[in-house]
């Protein structure tokens, strides 16, 4: 598969270190074949929380159900038709620092990063139906379950920092900059680690016969396999000289490198995000990188959420 071949994309991108009055972020589509960028959101909301990290700042997570566009935010779950048009949005007391979002049938999951939880929404009542709260349990781990709906659940802590749901056949996988493993939840609720992952992960998950997941604190995309076949990718960097807002955010988050957002295309290949806001296509079965696409220089702009677009 060639450039050319590349399904249409859709991202969204965080602003780190924005200030107020700034854009925070947006949602994009990228057609590699015809090497085309379009913004169609930008996201410049007033009363977003300034205190440190992304926080509330950019949209997150993106999924799809019955020709609608579901793109979550810090603590708001909006839904956009095809033309990202806003028709409706979501709240619920527990969902905050949302990170990724993943679909499975009519239940859509969501990472609540700032209560160490999942939700889920139900698609067809459009309503928070469960969520469940993960803490750590002597050398395992305690999963307890909650009914957002009710106002009784765990309190804002972010000790895991969880930042990615994913959902298949086999069960609920979830993971964090701090939970040090890819965690699996079946269907009695029993949480077990599939593998050891490194502090700072973004977007772990199952895929072919191993796990691939965003190494930020290496600035690599990794695959590892079980029955071998590990690939380290590195992420794009740029000379300084090129980047944008460079030295702007005391706190040194902004930085170039930055490896979030990740998506299969197919069996061999993945996109994959980093910042300042770069996709970029990899091929797992020669461990080349096919290519980039740059949306700006500003050191401050991430990619966050990443998918085909299924859209005409």
């Amino acid at each position: 598969m060639s450039l050319k071949d590349i399904p249409r994309l859709v991202a969204t991108s965080v602003v780190r270190g924005s200030q107020q009055g700034e854009s925070h972020g947006g949602v994009y589509t990228v057609d590699f074949a015809a090497k085309r960028v379009v913004q169609h959101i930008d996201w410049n909301r007033t009363g977003i929380d300034f205190t440190g990290r992304g926080w509330d700042r950019g949209l997150r997570g993106i999924e799809f159900f019955e020709n609608q566009l579901y793109i979550a935010a810090s603590d708001e779950l909006f839904v956009y038709d095809p033309a990202f048009v806003l028709q409706r949005s979501f709240r619920n007391p527990f969902l905050k620092h949302c990170h990724e979002i993943c679909r499975k049938d009519h239940l859509l999951f969501l990472s609540s990063t700032g209560f160490d939880s999942l939700l889920a929404f139900d698609l067809r009542l459009e309503k928070f139906g469960w969520g469940l709260h993960f803490a750590r349990d002597g050398n395992g781990w305690r999963g307890q379950p909650f009914d957002p709906e009710s106002g009784q659940g765990p309190p804002f802590q972010n000790e895991l920092h969880i930042n990615m749901v994913h959902v298949d056949d086999s069960g609920l996988y979830t993971s964090g900059l701090r939970t040090n493993a890819l965690l699996h939840v079946d269907g009695k609720l029993k949480i077990s680690e599939i593998c050891n992952l490194p502090a700072g992960v973004h977007n772990a998950r199952p895929w072919r016969d191993g796990v691939i997941f965003n190494d930020t604190n290496a600035d690599r995309v990794r695959y590892v396999g079980r029955r071998g076949g590990d690939r380290a990718f590195p992420v794009p960097l740029y000379d300084e000289k090129e980047l944008k807002f460079m030295g702007v955010d005391d706190s040194r988050i902004a930085r170039q490198g930055f490896a979030r957002g990740l998506c299969p295309i197919g069996d061999h290949l993945l996109a994959a995000g980093s910042s300042p806001s770069t996709i970029s296509i990899y091929d797992l079965d020669t461990g080349r990188r096919l290519g980039s696409v740059t949306l700006t220089m500003d050191i401050r702009n991430a990619i966050h959420g990443l998918e085909i677009w299924p859209f005409n």
